[in-house]
């Protein structure tokens, strides 16, 4: 629990933290208005359509992750870390579960801005806005644990490329390049079981032959918990210079 909590304060006093949550909240409402103003698609699936963008705002929760762990060796500061706290797999674990919870966490607070500029819109265009409605609320907690583990695949990913910009760089081109060329090379039906897929299915965004959410779900479980574990082997393994 100590080593958790000072992973905590370490990202909770960084203006980094902050600064990705306030640039998630813009892009959700950016998100949100262009979905109402276009008015391509009845008002229930408008209404959905705009929050599913609290699910891709998780690239923030994923840098954060990059940060938390490729940070520290950025500034050299995992030195201390690690001689403070000699098992290292236990750091590394720490860093994995408070990235996790700030995912949660950004998954939270953009749910709340989603849902608050719905329903403005929503009241404006006079749309009805049904708080009960299911799909709604599937697809918030959907992009929920997608914040969440994509924050730990980030932990990963940071263990994996130590430099802050390399490792940030790699992730992004991940999600805006290479996966799109890589799912063209393996067809829709493959192409559907890659991680930014897999988070999109559970965020239910409307992507053509997509997993189910559930099983989008259990797919980036398995995700995060390889880069979970290459985090804790190479964090153990390898030297910190």
């Amino acid at each position: 629990m100590t080593l958790y909590l000072n992973e905590m304060l370490k990202l909770r006093t960084v203006r980094s933290t902050y600064y990705l949550l306030l640039i998630a909240q813009a892009i959700i409402v950016v998100g949100v208005s262009g979905a109402f103003a276009s008015g391509d698609a009845p008002d229930d699936v408008v209404v959905v359509r705009g929050v599913a963008h609290v699910g891709l705002t998780s690239l923030f929760a994923l840098v954060l992750g990059v940060l938390s762990m490729a940070g520290e060796y950025r500034h050299r500061t995992i030195t201390d870390t690690f001689l403070s706290s000699p098992r290292r797999g236990s750091v590394v674990a720490a860093k994995l579960g408070v990235a996790s919870t700030l995912g949660v966490l950004f998954g939270i607070a953009g749910s709340f801005t989603a849902l608050a500029s719905s329903w403005i819109w929503a009241v404006l265009k006079d749309i009805p806005f049904t708080w009960s409605s299911a799909p709604l609320w599937q697809t918030l907690a959907g992009a929920v644990v997608w914040n969440a583990l994509f924050a730990a695949i980030g932990v990963g990913i940071g263990a994996l490329i130590r430099n802050v910009a390399g490792a940030v760089a790699a992730a992004l081109a991940w999600l805006a390049l290479v996966e799109g060329l890589v799912g063209q090379l393996l067809g829709d039906s493959l192409a559907r079981w890659l991680p930014f897929q897999a988070g999109s299915a559970l965020g239910r965004l409307p992507l053509n032959e997509s997993l189910a959410q559930w099983t989008g779900g259990v797919v980036l479980v398995a995700y995060s918990l390889v880069f979970a574990i290459l985090a804790v082997t190479v964090s153990v393994r390898r030297d910190v210079a």
